[in-house]
């Protein structure tokens, strides 16, 4: 096995995917076993989804009367379906229209079927890859030509985060509920997690960052990062990686896709 590591700081479940797909395309692509790096997975942040009646309740109200619901991430929409327990037009007499902002929200509506009902709901993507996030969604928004005073939008997120596209819907005039439908744990830095990053040689190994907010935590683990190399898929998470001290970071377009061409680039330097 080779003496480069790969590690996936994504939660548990989305790290397993990424790593599979990660191996399949290093195996497609001629790594053999001598070749092929070792990936860990270093879940920095765990997802821990809400479940009380009570918020059930205050958002099936709020979608009767809204015109827009946006969630911010793949986490988000599992994590709200799993709340709801029902399929997406049972929750309101109208389709509610949806946006996200990234190519793996697309993915996790589709396993809810959302978008593929016989009268699906409107979905809103940024139409650009390279804009998957709140200011294309926003610019995506603009060009509908709504008349924002006049219009109720509702924001399924995780606890903390970003606050921009909240705050930019606001100042359009739009009235913006805001619900947390799961919080972010982080890994304990006296895990026994911490030990496999303990042990490999950080000037060899390529770290897979995903989240600003994970990267910060990460931060906190005092690491000699000045060795090791990142990949970001957007510059606001590679600015935070710069900022603890990665000795290089390198930005690729988001999705799995991406990350993983930017991983195989780096394996043949």
């Amino acid at each position: 096995m080779s003496n480069k590591t790969i590690v996936i700081t994504r939660p548990s479940g989305q790290a397993r995917q990424l790593s599979e797909a990660l191996q399949v395309s290093l195996r497609n692509s001629g790594f053999t076993f001598e070749s092929i790096p070792k990936i860990i997975s270093l879940p920095l942040l765990t997802i821990a989804p809400k479940g009380d009646d009570l918020l059930v309740e205050q958002i099936a109200t709020a979608l009767q009367t809204a015109d827009l619901a946006i969630f911010v991430s793949p986490n988000a929409i599992e994590c709200t379906m799993r709340l709801l327990e029902c399929s997406w037009q049972e929750l309101s007499n109208k389709p509610v229209p949806i946006g996200v902002m990234g190519g793996s929200s697309m993915a996790a509506l589709k396993n809810h079927g959302i978008g593929l009902e016989s009268k699906p709901a409107k979905v809103i993507l940024p139409q650009n890859n390279t804009q998957w996030d709140s200011e294309g969604l926003w610019t995506e928004l603009q060009s509908l030509h709504w008349d924002w005073p006049t219009k109720k939008v509702i924001i399924f997120k995780g606890e903390g985060g970003r606050d921009w596209l909240a705050d930019t819907l606001k100042n359009a005039g739009a009235q913006v509920e805001a619900f947390s439908v799961y919080a972010r744990v982080p890994l304990d830095l006296n895990s026994a997690t911490w030990n496999e990053i303990h042990e490999i040689e950080l000037a060899k190994s390529l770290w897979l960052l995903t989240s600003s907010e994970a990267v910060r935590y990460l931060g906190q683990a005092k690491l000699p990062l000045d060795l090791a190399t990142a990949i970001c898929p957007h510059h606001n998470i590679a600015d935070a990686a710069k900022q603890i001290g990665f000795g290089e970071v390198f930005t690729c377009e988001p999705g799995d896709e991406a990350l993983i061409a930017a991983s195989q680039a780096w394996l043949s330097i």
